[in-house]
């Protein structure tokens, strides 16, 4: 079995021990090298009790490369992309290490939503 089965396998086991009270994650019927991910808006911020829906993409060499992340439902927010939801975000690019989980990947975009960086906009409008 491939180390990144193997991880994902593992990451899935926690998540059904120690579920996450704003989020749902878990990886898609056919194949666990994709999953979806539930996420609710953190109080005290305009996304505040409304749900999203994330795709997250794993490759062959996760954990060592990041996923890829990116917003199924529309968002308006200044580090989402307008049209095709992608995320920027550090953890899932430079900063991205393999004692990251997908659980701390959608946890972060969680913090994400409560902390824009609006200094590194994907969507310009929501950053002004």
């Amino acid at each position: 079995m491939n180390t990144n089965v193997k991880r994902l396998r593992k990451e899935l086991q926690e998540l059904k021990k120690n579920p996450e009270e704003d989020m749902v994650l878990y990886p898609e019927e056919d194949t666990i090298m994709r999953w979806k991910a539930y996420i609710r808006g953190p109080k005290d911020t305009p996304f505040e009790d409304r749900c999203f829906e994330l795709a997250i993409q794993t490759t062959p060499l996760y954990p060592m490369e990041p996923p890829k992340m990116k917003f199924i439902t529309k968002i308006f927010h200044p580090n989402v992309h307008f049209k095709d939801g992608s995320i920027c975000l550090d953890i899932l690019k430079r900063e991205w290490s393999p004692a990251w989980t997908l659980r701390a990947a959608c946890l972060a975009v969680i913090s994400l939503l409560s902390d824009p960086a609006a200094d590194s906009p994907l969507n310009c409008d929501a950053g002004e």
